[in-house]
């Protein structure tokens, strides 16, 4: 048995933000976190290790998403400030993960209601009058939470960057949640365990940065 003295260990550092996410919505998920991983090199391995995290996270301590949703981004396909908002379902319009075309989030809800996978969490914002909705300074939609990312941000083996938000009712667990996917994949950026964080304008002005230090 080795001793603790003898198991190596990381000090993670955190780096200032170079853009602000602005936080508008309270009726649905109130809450938002979020960090960069910096020039991070995927292998097949760590890819399917990255998204295999998020769903194990999702069952558990995010309650099948209804704490926290995770949502992950390649960076250098959208442009910050991202502003998290919440609108009626008919006026959400994007092009969501492995889909072909636009749809709004009413066609999106009514196609997902036959999905084996995504049906389950539907429930969660279903019958809410405005869906949470992220989108970058163009417009672009990040993603639709805690249901399911745009086509546009997809990561794939060859992303640098990755932005990655945490929406959640329950902003202790989106901070744990945060804070386990930037320390296991930290380790694999150009510079290991450095950790860019996003500073986060709240509606009332006041601004909080994640992860915290």
């Amino acid at each position: 048995m080795r001793e603790l003295a003898d198991i190596p260990f990381h000090r993670y550092k955190a780096v200032a933000p170079s853009s602000a996410a602005l936080l508008d919505t309270g009726q649905v998920r109130p809450f938002a976190v979020a960090a960069v991983l910096r020039n991070i090199k995927f292998t097949e391995d760590r890819y399917k290790s990255f998204i295999d995290l998020q769903d194990k996270l999702h069952q558990n301590i995010c309650r099948v998403r209804k704490l926290v949703a995770i949502g992950t981004h390649d960076l250098d396909t959208i442009q910050g400030p991202f502003i998290y908002d919440a609108k009626p379902p008919a006026d959400i319009k994007f092009k969501a993960l492995n889909q072909t075309q636009e749809m709004t989030a009413v066609e999106l809800m009514k196609l997902y209601s036959g999905d084996s996978h995504l049906k389950a969490y539907l429930p969660i914002i279903q019958d809410k009058p405005v869906y949470p909705v992220i989108y970058d300074k163009n417009g672009v939609v990040l993603s639709m939470p805690p249901i399911i990312n745009g086509e546009h941000t997809k990561i794939t083996l060859e992303t640098k960057n990755v932005f990655i938000e945490c929406t959640a009712t329950d902003l202790t667990k989106a901070k744990i949640v945060l804070d386990t996917i930037v320390t296991m994949f930290g380790q694999y950026c150009e510079e290991p365990f450095v950790i860019e964080q996003a500073e986060v304008i709240q509606p009332d002005g006041t601004t909080v940065v994640y992860p915290v230090s």
